[in-house]
């Protein structure tokens, strides 16, 4: 069975290069010179690393089943050969996103803000995959890590889609963002 536990290595060494790491909001994070993408935990933020990510993949929580199929029919995996360019997006959310109800914050992510519907856009172009860091411990810096890969003629529609999402109501949510982006050499 293959892992649902990764840890996002920034420092010295791994397969991607780090070309920016620019806080969308909140606070920055350090830009390494490189990541690595772990399937397992990595203990703390020791030499080599700059620092450490943790998250877990897990059942997509806020689509309904139409919207989990069209995702299944559309959506490519991630490694692609020709998916040289990455971003690694970390949020946090406000403790006022976790005082709703799952209702209460479906209604916004698809709703209002048509997360979902914006993301399927994009694809298969942009691959994607959802880490959870609140259901490791409250002590992650982060609610989630957001993982995208694409081909280097797809970065515009890429940035076009987070500027979309950006612009919606579920972000007025977010007190902490970082975009990460990367290149494979």
């Amino acid at each position: 069975m293959a892992s649902r536990l990764f840890s996002f290595v920034g420092g010295d060494t791994g397969p991607w290069r780090v070309t920016s790491a620019r806080a969308v909001t909140g606070e920055p994070i350090a830009q390494p010179a490189r990541l690595a993408v772990v399937p397992d935990l990595v203990a703390g933020a020791a030499s080599p690393f700059g620092w450490v990510l943790k998250g877990i993949t897990s059942n997509e929580r806020y689509v309904e089943r139409s919207e989990k199929d069209q995702l299944l029919a559309k959506q490519q995996g991630l490694g692609r050969p020709e998916a040289t360019c990455a971003a690694l997006i970390p949020i946090r959310k406000s403790p006022a996103w976790w005082a709703l109800t799952q209702d209460e914050r479906r209604a916004i992510f698809e709703e209002q803000s048509h997360h979902t519907r914006i993301g399927l856009n994009y694809l298969p172009a942009v691959a994607r995959r959802l880490h959870h860091c609140r259901d490791l411990s409250g002590n992650e810096p982060f609610d989630f890590l957001t993982w995208f890969e694409f081909a280097l003629e797809h970065e515009e529609n890429f940035n076009h889609m987070l500027a979309e999402l950006r612009a919606t109501p579920e972000w007025t949510y977010v007190e902490r963002e970082v975009d990460i982006r990367l290149a494979r050499d």
